[in-house]
């Protein structure tokens, strides 16, 4: 006899709901098969080790919340760094290094770039207008094949959709060759520096000391080539040198440490690198010492401090700065840098009580005044033109700033000019915010406070202000007859 659920009534005279409840024998199949799967059984070796890693880690965080909700208090974003040779130190810098390690080997090596280069140009097409080797979106995939297999499976990530798209495409949807593998060079080269910075970062917080930077610039010198012969007594102080160049770009607040990140991004590096390049044309040495690093460069530094130095005790007194740039700065200038970079308590022997300026300083010195354009130089620059450290400049500082310039000016046999007309014109050249004063921030706004803080600090640079048409016209004309 069949029985209608739908027909069925309680005792009362309602309808009972038909049981949708699945049978037990298919209960206890999902149950098993749950407990299978939670258990990890069949997973491999690895898969079993990543499931209970995020167990305990789960159990660990779990753990921490339930505490900061019971004591009711703002969680802790410090965490003290184990001592040093403590366990807890130990393990921190063999993850590092094993890290690193994994990370270096995951990285193309030279033999692996050229042969990237080769399977490029061989499976590429050329631009019948401008014989430029490209290569569109098919290409590129069977690029990234062939060098998969030649190359092995490092090399897949740089053949992404998201790079191919990166770059600038013709009419065709063709990419150039040469700009990819430039991107893939300097991919792995930035990479390759930041696993060797990371190396010599013993805290692993992420910042270099100058020791340490010294000890990167060191390990570079032997691949680069414009450095390969440096001599053996020369490579300590020229590693200082380079060194305080990182730090005046990339230590703005002076804090004695150099973030990684930021060196990687700086264009300080990227000069560094420059030196890579092999010098062959017969000028190569005169344009070279137009890059800080280069050798020619750090050894008219040097150089220069020892001809300054008149006492020879390795630091440099007001007087014997005074001589620098053969005395065109002024005296004012001259005593604001004493005031605000030259650290207290750095006195040379027999100079009794004075402040003496020592290397690392004059470094600064002479970076400041080789980049007055720059943010970090006009900055420094700043600090010694605000007389009274307000943080602006007023009609009355510019005033007796300049004063100083005009002397150096009359006694030079120059024409005479008036101070208040120069005074004027540095104001209609910034063009202040506030026409009562000039801050640091009109100056860079402006685009020409280098050229203001050398009108007011240096004779010399107050006359090509002056003569600026007369050596522009200078300019264009060798480059009109080498035109012709």
């Amino acid at each position: 006899m069949e029985i209608s659920w739908g027909s069925m009534k309680g005792g009362a005279g309602v309808d009972v709901p038909a049981d949708k409840s699945p049978p037990a024998s298919t209960m206890l199949w999902a149950e098993q098969l749950r407990k299978y799967v939670g258990s990890g059984a069949g997973l491999g070796s690895e898969a079993l080790t990543e499931m209970e890693t995020k167990r305990i880690l789960h159990e660990a965080f779990r753990e921490r919340q339930q505490k900061s909700v019971e004591a009711g208090a703002i969680p802790s974003f410090y965490k003290k760094k184990p001592a040093e040779g403590s366990a807890g130190a130990k393990l921190q810098r063999l993850a590092r290094y094993r890290f690193l390690k994994k990370q270096a080997e995951v990285l193309l090596n030279a033999d692996d770039l050229d042969a990237m280069w080769v399977c490029l140009r061989e499976n590429c097409s050329i631009d019948s207008t401008n014989g430029v080797e490209k290569m569109n979106y098919e290409d590129f995939c069977g690029i990234a094949s062939i060098c998969t297999e030649q190359i092995g499976p490092k090399c897949k990530r740089f053949f992404s959709p998201s790079n191919f798209l990166k770059f600038e495409k013709d009419e065709f949807g063709r990419i150039a060759i040469l700009p990819f593998y430039l991107y893939v060079m300097r991919t792995v080269s930035l990479t390759q520096a930041r696993i060797d910075m990371s190396e010599l970062d013993d805290d692993g917080d992420g910042f270099l000391q100058p020791h340490e930077m010294e000890a990167y610039i060191r390990g570079l010198i032997p691949n680069l080539a414009q450095l390969r012969d440096i001599p053996a007594p020369f490579v300590s102080m020229y590693c200082r040198i380079a060194t305080r160049k990182f730090f005046f770009f990339c230590d703005p607040q002076r804090r004695g440490k150099l973030c990684i990140k930021k060196v990687l991004l700086s264009n300080c590096l990227a000069e560094l690198m420059e030196l890579h390049q092999e010098n062959e044309e017969d000028g190569a040495d005169a344009d070279s010492s137009d890059n800080w690093f280069s050798l020619s460069s750090a050894q008219r530094i040097c150089d220069m401090f020892l001809a300054l130095d008149k006492d020879l005790n390795g630091t440099l007194n007001k007087q014997e700065l005074q001589a620098y740039s053969d005395g065109t700065l002024t005296e004012i200038f001259i005593e604001r840098v004493f005031d605000e970079h030259v650290r207290r308590g750095r006195t040379g022997p027999g100079s009794g009580k004075a402040r003496e300026m020592d290397f690392d300083s004059f470094l600064d010195f002479v970076l400041a005044l080789e980049n007055r354009d720059s943010t970090e130089g006009l900055t420094y620059l700043f600090k010694c033109l605000d007389l009274h450290a307000r943080g602006f400049l007023t009609a009355v500082d510019v005033h007796s700033l300049f004063r100083d310039v005009h002397r150096k000016w009359i006694e030079g046999g120059n024409y005479d000019l008036s101070i208040d007309d120069v005074r004027d014109e540095i104001w209609d050249m910034v063009k202040p915010a506030d026409m009562t004063r000039i801050t640091l921030q009109d100056m860079l706004n402006c685009r020409q406070g280098g050229t203001i803080a050398s009108m007011l600090t240096d004779v010399r640079g107050f006359w090509a202000h002056d003569n600026r048409e007369n050596l522009l016209q200078e300019e264009e004309e060798p480059q009109e007859e080498e035109a012709e």
